[in-house]
């Protein structure tokens, strides 16, 4: 690599605005030959292999097309793709792979955002929010009836990025919640570490006044939330998902949110958007958001900010704190 290496961005023009305001990019453009605007289109379009034949750092992001074989056979000089947003699995390819290119995400960027729409979730849960506004009209609930947020079973499925943040908002709480964990690579020593106490799946239905979802999407991990598992959860409960809509299957929830036995917190859906008159989006007991919990408006720029570091980073022959590789895929989101 030259002594002035050369950078590039590829993502949508929205999302390069919010992901790398000025003062990050111009962070980018001091470390690095940076080409001013953003690829936002196809990256085999010739305006964009151009760019690619000189650039030694790529800046990705929301709406960069996966980097292919054919992409990669016109960027000769690329070295390192630092992905500023999540999950890099819609990025990648084998070729990239093959190539030996870095590859760096600012999941842990947007991982703070989520953990904290997932908290306030969990709280309103158990304050039994939505269900007591949808009686608003009918009257006040009596003091004696109205639930609190302390003292509650809450089951943590996935002991992801997002869900070990969870759980240490949660403890650090002090409102004294039991706190279940599944996650099958995670060891009872390691779940005590975390302040949980393991347990199956199903047993955590059971017992779990709410249950949050945090695992990655993955064939054995596609509607784990079914409809025998959903029956488990006790009268009054309620599922949160801020991970994946797969992970739950949406016909049951429906059924069971209709029934005002359980209640819902669903940043995601499966499908995701939901089609238009879904009665998920009706029932007043379920909250339905259009996946805002991660980075979003003024947070985004923590993405662009983490992205900038990792570059620096990189130039100093430092590792990578967002380093991803192709064996980390299995169990990414």
């Amino acid at each position: 690599m030259p002594d002035r290496p050369t950078a590039a961005m590829a993502m949508g023009a929205e999302e390069a605005a919010a992901v790398l305001p000025p003062e990050p990019r111009a962070r980018l453009a001091a470390l690095t030959d940076l080409h001013p605007d953003p690829l936002t289109g196809p990256l085999d379009a010739p305006a964009a292999r151009t760019v690619l034949a000189r650039t030694d750092l790529l800046v990705t992001g929301w709406g960069c097309p996966t980097l292919t074989a054919d992409v990669l056979a016109h960027a000769p000089r690329l070295r390192a793709v630092l992905h500023a947003a999540g999950s890099v699995k819609a990025l990648v390819s084998d070729a990239l792979w093959a190539r030996g290119i870095v590859v760096s995400s600012a999941a842990d960027a947007n991982a703070g955002p989520v953990a904290d729409f997932t908290l306030a979730a969990i709280v309103l849960a158990a304050k039994q929010a939505l269900p007591t506004a949808a009686g608003y009209p009918a009257g006040w609930p009596a003091f004696g009836e109205r639930r609190g947020a302390d003292a509650r079973t809450i089951g943590i499925i996935g002991a992801s990025r997002i869900g070990r943040l969870v759980l240490a908002r949660l403890r650090a709480s002090g409102r004294g919640h039991r706190l279940l964990l599944h996650d099958p690579y995670v060891r009872e020593d390691e779940a005590a570490r975390l302040g949980a106490e393991p347990a199956a799946l199903d047993d955590l239905c059971r017992a779990a006044d709410i249950v949050t979802v945090h695992a990655p999407e993955l064939p054995e991990t596609y509607r784990m939330l079914n409809a025998r598992r959903l029956a488990l959860i006790p009268d009054g409960g309620a599922v949160v998902n801020t991970a994946r809509g797969s992970l739950v299957d949406t016909d049951a929830l429906t059924r069971e949110c209709a029934t005002g036995r359980l209640s819902a917190f669903l940043d995601v859906t499966d499908p995701e958007p939901l089609p238009a008159g879904h009665p998920l989006l009706a029932l007043p007991n379920v909250l339905v958001t259009p996946h805002i919990a991660g980075a979003q408006g003024s947070e985004a720029r923590r993405l662009g900010a983490y992205a900038v570091d990792e570059a620096a980073r990189y130039l100093r022959g430092e590792p990578l704190l967002g380093r991803r590789t192709a064996a980390d895929l299995p169990r990414l989101a």
